[in-house]
């Protein structure tokens, strides 16, 4: 038989066991209930009359501006507050009564199609004072269950909708109509795409290869190293321009080529200047209006002369339109050269000198 002091002990394990378990179902208590402020916090009752439920449940959270605030503590139908007889009684963190008013506007709303309902309240126009224990705040719009079921049949017709479009879609598919249909059951498509496949094949393992012109590009290290050279003496130039060396190099880094054609400018502008003031010979031939009507009358002189000369008029008229004086004078040219050319050859036929004594 155990003795007594056993028995104490084990008497004393159950119940430091028991105080174990108590106090972790008060800190379990505590945590479940921490969204509504905690067991132990002081809390208000609020009041508000709907003209429906709205599937609204005992116990439902109470939301401020989509913070949750509280719970709902009961729902009773008071048939004697008409039109809106539903009454239901919120218990709200009374820490949070400075962010509520008298007017705030308390509203029934589904958290979702199919989701269970809650009371928003809804603070941004109220302007009324901080509302009290059991104060009545203003209902805002309660969804009816039947519009719930008539915007979830709508949902639904939406939804049965695109199930059968796509049904549509899949049977056209499988029949091979439309593009997508031809791509997933074109067995001759399918036999294109895998001999265009086994051709690039063919050329990556060409390419790999150094086969072809692409391959010795790719895997050649002639034209790197060419490329390579290229560089280097682009970087030799672009040094030996950037010490002054050579003529572009001096071009670059002397003075001298720009400051001669700064004077070059400067002149071209003075005497541009000059010219312009009617200065020199050139100013003169630009600005005398004399000089302009002489020039005119001479050319037009001139175009007179040469009308004439086009027209057989005068000497060179004639020297240059008559063909017979033309013949008459390349005939005279010709026996000029004859006799010339007799006289070289045979002169004692031409010169004959008889000398006489007295």
């Amino acid at each position: 038989m155990p003795s007594q002091n056993e028995i104490r002990w084990s008497q004393l394990r159950v119940g430091i066991l028991v105080m174990a378990a108590f106090a972790a179902l008060v800190v379990l208590i505590f945590l479940m209930t921490g969204s509504n402020g905690g067991l132990f916090t002081r809390k208000i009752r609020l009041r508000c009359y709907f003209e429906n439920a709205a599937g609204l449940k005992v116990g439902a959270p109470v939301t401020l501006q989509g913070v949750t605030k509280g719970n709902v503590k009961s729902i009773k139908v008071v048939p004697q507050h008409k039109p809106n007889m539903v009454e239901v009684v919120m218990m709200v963190n009374d820490s949070d009564k400075a962010q509520l008013h008298t007017d705030t506007v308390a509203s029934i709303k589904s958290a979702g199609v199919l989701g269970d309902s809650f009371i928003d309240l809804d603070s941004s126009n109220a302007v009324g004072p901080p509302p009290m224990n059991l104060s009545e705040l203003q209902p805002g719009d309660a969804p009816s269950i039947d519009q719930v079921i008539s915007n979830s049949n709508q949902s639904i017709k939406h939804v049965d909708v695109l199930v059968s479009e796509l049904q549509t879609t899949l049977m056209a598919i499988n029949q091979q109509k439309g593009t997508i249909g031809k791509l997933i059951g074109d067995r001759a498509l399918y036999e294109k795409i895998n001999h265009i496949t086994t051709d690039l094949e063919s050329i990556s393992a060409s390419i790999n290869g150094s086969k072809g012109s692409l391959g010795k590009l790719i895997n050649d290290d002639t034209l790197y190293n060419r490329a390579n050279d290229t560089i280097t003496h682009l970087n030799n130039i672009a040094t030996d321009l950037d010490a002054g060396k050579g003529t572009a190099g001096i071009l670059l880094h002397d003075d001298s080529l720009y400051n001669n054609l700064n004077a070059a400018v400067a002149n071209t502008n003075q005497l541009l200047a000059e010219v312009n003031a009617g200065k020199g010979t050139i100013g003169k031939f630009s600005k005398d209006p004399a000089f302009a009507m002489k020039l005119d009358d001479a050319i037009t002189r001139l175009d007179g002369i040469l009308k004439g000369i086009d027209e057989g008029k005068g000497t060179l008229g004639q020297l240059v339109s008559n063909r017979a004086l033309y013949d008459h004078t390349d005939q005279t040219m010709d026996q000029a050269n004859q006799l010339l050319y007799g006289m070289r050859t045979n002169p004692k036929k031409y010169l004959n000198i008889q000398l006489k004594l007295f």
